[in-house]
């Protein structure tokens, strides 16, 4: 199998953390106003092609025992992967040995030219029959991997017309089943997530509700950054075990991301009372009582925001004016990672005051809509 050489751009990582949660949050709208969609569903059916078809995965999902077929191609590809790895080591030595034996014959004297002679192509042989078992095992992978890919390039064309046919029987055996099964209780309520324990939660003023607003869309943006992580893990695991070829990037990528996303999605986390609270006497108060504990509280917890707020806003325009990157090989911009620092400062400062207001309504005893 050839290595994959792929070096993630860092233009496309930095556009794919912009564009990639804009699209999904668009195609989950889109999905929410049709209804739940029937399975299988085709673009599933080719995201598992693409990511998982070597294996016969995407025909499994599709209820095919054609993806059996898959796997004998995919082993035969991983052993004889594994057998170049193995030989590797064989080539490299006597490439060496083959190296060593050159330069001495470069530099030897007329009466030894003979015996160095024999000597280089000695480690010749050596080493092309090392390689010849190198490129044995190549050729063998290679042929799997064709073998593969012509059978999943056929499965492309087909998989529209196996979506249909399982819709068109499903949708049998649906009328089916529902014509012969007695109708079921509903099933009972699923608790909320999360605590319950803060007494606004179920508050409304226009102000509050405009900054949770912008909470939870910045939480529900950066929640898509994690599907990411599933694509870009996977990739490491295929190019590490399949072609030999581990990346540098990847475990810096993604930690970054998950950084980036800790700290913008702060706000909407406390707005969702997710944050770890220490509720011994906390949980035993009144909504009233609540309420005052929350608004004394409160003090300390502007004072570590604002703060945060302010070294975050100082660190990350150093970086800025420096066009700071990594120390890694990967050399990727540092400056944004940081510029979310005050990002997220600032957007759970926001969130703290529409709690603050709900908290002095319910001391006050206004009514709230």
């Amino acid at each position: 199998m050839p290595t994959l050489n792929f070096i993630l751009p860092h233009w496309l990582y930095w556009g794919g953390l912009l564009v990639f949660p804009l699209v999904a949050m668009y195609l989950v709208a889109m999905q929410r106003r049709k209804g739940p969609p029937r399975e299988p569903i085709l673009f599933n059916a080719y995201l598992f092609w693409l990511c998982a078809g070597f294996a016969g995965v995407h025909r499994f999902y599709l209820k095919s025992w054609w993806g059996l077929a898959f796997i004998p191609f995919f082993i035969g590809v991983v052993y004889c992967n594994s057998q170049v790895r193995e030989v590797r080591d064989d080539v490299s030595r006597t490439f060496a040995a083959q190296e060593q034996a050159q330069t001495e014959l470069d530099q030897a004297a007329p009466d030894e030219k003979a015996k160095a002679q024999a000597e280089i192509e000695s480690k010749r042989t050596e080493f092309q029959a090392a390689q010849a078992v190198s490129d044995k095992w190549y050729g063998g992978a290679r042929a799997f991997a064709a073998m593969l890919a012509l059978m999943l390039l056929v499965d492309a064309f087909l998989m529209p017309r196996i979506v249909r046919k399982l819709h068109a029987t499903g949708q049998a055996g649906v009328a089916a089943l529902a014509a012969t099964t007695p109708q079921m209780a509903p099933p009972p309520d699923v608790p909320a997530i999360g605590t319950a324990e803060d007494p606004t939660m179920r508050m409304h003023t226009r102000i509050t509700d405009a900054i949770e607003w912008v909470n939870v869309k910045a939480g529900e943006y950066v929640c898509y950054w994690a599907v990411i992580s599933v694509f870009v893990y996977y990739y490491e695991v295929v190019a590490r075990f399949v072609f030999n070829s581990p990346t540098n990037w990847v475990h810096e990528s993604m930690f970054l991301m998950y950084g980036m996303q800790y700290m913008v999605s702060g706000a909407y986390a406390y707005r969702e009372d997710q944050h770890v609270r220490v509720d011994v006497v906390y949980s035993h108060l009144s909504p009233r009582g609540k309420a005052i504990a929350d608004i004394v509280s409160s003090v300390f917890f502007f004072i570590f925001t604002i703060t945060l707020l302010v070294t975050g806003w100082k660190f990350a325009w150093d970086a800025v004016q420096n066009s700071e990157t990594s120390f890694t090989e990967w050399g990727v911009q540092y400056w944004p990672v940081k510029l979310t620092m005050p990002l997220g400062a600032a957007l759970i400062i926001l969130q703290g005051i529409s709690k603050l207001v709900k908290d002095i309504l319910i001391v006050t005893r206004r009514k709230v809509v």
